[in-house]
């Protein structure tokens, strides 16, 4: 079991990538949660298969399944809850196309937004997201990101442009910058 969920993690932490699954991605790339249930079993089944079950080595694995439940259930549980992508700034879908939509996520957790753009192309298991970039507000190069043709995306910052083209299938290719 412990390895089952070291290999969700797995899954989920490969989706992260450009071009990975969304729904893989929300579902499974939860650190904390997995590796932390993958090392709360290994710990469980170490105490389990002890050979030797003296009064004292019960009372001592039934201590230790009692922190794990009552200590480490509750801060899973919080983690996987609070935990997130950060908070949506901006949604841009793409009137020909509404499979496709630009997200701007603040994901600075801070006072000093830190923005992530990308990408979202497809629609339910097969949604697909395309990093454009991360950018911070001060002394960054960010100011917003539009649509700017049928298949191009602008992202304008203070000192320069980048022009992403998007192939049909969703993907992006590589960007075009540009002094302003």
């Amino acid at each position: 079991m412990a390895l089952v969920a070291i290999l969700a993690y797995l899954a989920g932490l490969h989706a992260s990538r450009s071009g990975g699954l969304v729904v893989v991605e929300r579902w499974l790339n939860h650190p904390v949660l997995l590796v932390g249930v993958a090392a709360a079993l290994i710990v469980v089944s170490l105490l389990i298969e002890r050979e030797s079950r003296t009064a004292w080595s019960q009372i001592g694995c039934v201590g230790a399944l009692a922190v794990l439940v009552f200590g480490g259930l509750p801060i899973a549980v919080l983690s996987y809850v609070f935990s997130g992508d950060g908070r949506w700034v901006e949604r841009k879908v793409r009137p020909e196309h509404p499979d496709r939509v630009l997200t701007v996520t603040d994901v600075a957790f801070s006072i000093d937004p830190i923005y992530h753009v990308e990408l979202l192309s497809g629609t339910g298991w097969s949604a697909r997201h395309w990093d454009l970039g991360t950018w911070e507000t001060e002394g960054g190069d960010f100011t917003r990101v539009d649509w700017s043709g049928p298949n191009q995306i602008t992202v304008t910052g203070e000192r320069e442009l980048r022009v992403f083209e998007v192939h049909p299938d969703g993907s992006l290719g590589a960007p075009r910058v540009t002094a302003r």
